[in-house]
């Protein structure tokens, strides 16, 4: 019964057995359960490794069972740290292999590549661009990763993004959750809203990226600097992985008329969720200000806040501080 919490069932037969006769020993265990020694000595190995088992005060040399109350707590708890762990891999794969891409394409930038276009420079990538949304039929996606938007460059995409729209094209954008601080970004999205703009609000993206018609994608090759350059992917493997990509972080961000919190019940915004996961990795302010998208004073202001919150003296004992009170999933 208890093998997904990472007990096999000789070691659950050897804790049930010291649950209910705690005054047995290896050789008592051994009678009871018919196991040999070897075998119960391996669960108590698990066991220890668990913390399911502590050295009794009242008879030292001998083992006693922590209660299931807290020792079903604590196999939780484990579970939890390790899910939440597997996550940020997970989601740091999935930035990896964008990122990938586009740094691959600009090993061999002369070279000629079927599904692969290199543009140099930031007119060319503005041109290209501009062919891109004249000759859209269908649908436009995009992972706007850069926080606020500039008045000046909002003003510049109004006319390209109004004319898509009033095509009937299907937009769908997602921002960083921190562009909901940002007024006339979000006077912006709003307006672009009502014509039929769909946008939405993530923690963090793995990385800027436009796709077209779902045949055609356009992503910078150094994310430091969009301006560099930037590479046209139009290889079906390559476009069906990154509609893949798109897909999953639309499906877990936040409309964008909604309030960006968590139904957890820890009262987290899924910013403060995200900056937590970065702290407990031993994320620095400035790299965890970069993620999100905000200013390296309100990526302290966080940390200090969530620190401080779960009364945690350095960021691994948030970490896991916050996954015992299930703040980290």
């Amino acid at each position: 019964m208890l093998t997904l919490l990472g007990l096999d069932r000789t070691t659950e037969a050897v804790y049930r057995a010291m649950l209910a006769h705690p005054g047995d020993g290896v050789a008592g265990l051994r009678a009871r359960l018919d196991l040999t020694e070897e075998a119960v000595r391996s669960g108590l190995d698990q066991l220890s490794e668990l913390a399911l088992v502590r050295p009794s005060y009242d008879e030292p040399g001998s083992l006693r069972a922590v209660s299931p109350d807290v020792g079903m707590e604590m196999l939780l708890a484990r579970q939890q740290a390790e899910l939440a762990a597997q996550q940020q891999r997970i989601e740091a794969s999935r930035a990896a292999a964008a990122q990938l891409i586009s740094e691959y394409a600009d090993l061999r930038p002369a070279a000629s590549e079927p599904g692969v276009e290199h543009l140099v420079g930031l007119d060319r990538i503005r041109e290209r661009l501009t062919l891109l949304h004249r000759g859209v039929e269908r649908e436009v996606m995009v992972f706007a990763p850069d926080g606020e938007q500039s008045p000046e460059n909002l003003e510049a995409s109004r006319p390209l993004d109004e004319a898509l729209l009033k095509r009937g094209i299907q937009m769908r954008t997602v921002y960083l959750d921190s562009v909901r601080n940002s007024a006339h970004t979000v006077a912006y999205a709003e307006w672009l809203g009502g014509l039929g703009r769909q946008a939405r609000t993530a923690p963090t993206l793995p990385i800027r990226m436009i796709i077209t018609d779902r045949s055609t994608a356009v992503i910078p090759v150094n994310s430091e600097d969009t301006s560099a350059g930037a590479v046209v992917l139009t290889g079906h493997g390559t476009l069906t992985a990154l509609c893949a990509l798109f897909e999953s972080v639309w499906e877990s961000a936040q409309p964008f008329g909604e309030k960006a919190r968590r139904d957890d019940g820890s009262g987290l915004t899924d910013t403060e969720s995200t900056a937590l996961k970065l702290l407990a990795d031993g994320f620095t302010d400035e790299a965890i200000a970069k993620r999100l998208g905000v200013s390296h004073r309100t990526a302290r202001r966080v940390a200090t806040g969530l620190m401080e919150r779960l009364g945690a003296r350095s960021r691994f004992e948030a970490g896991v501080r916050a996954v015992r009170q299930g703040w980290l999933h």
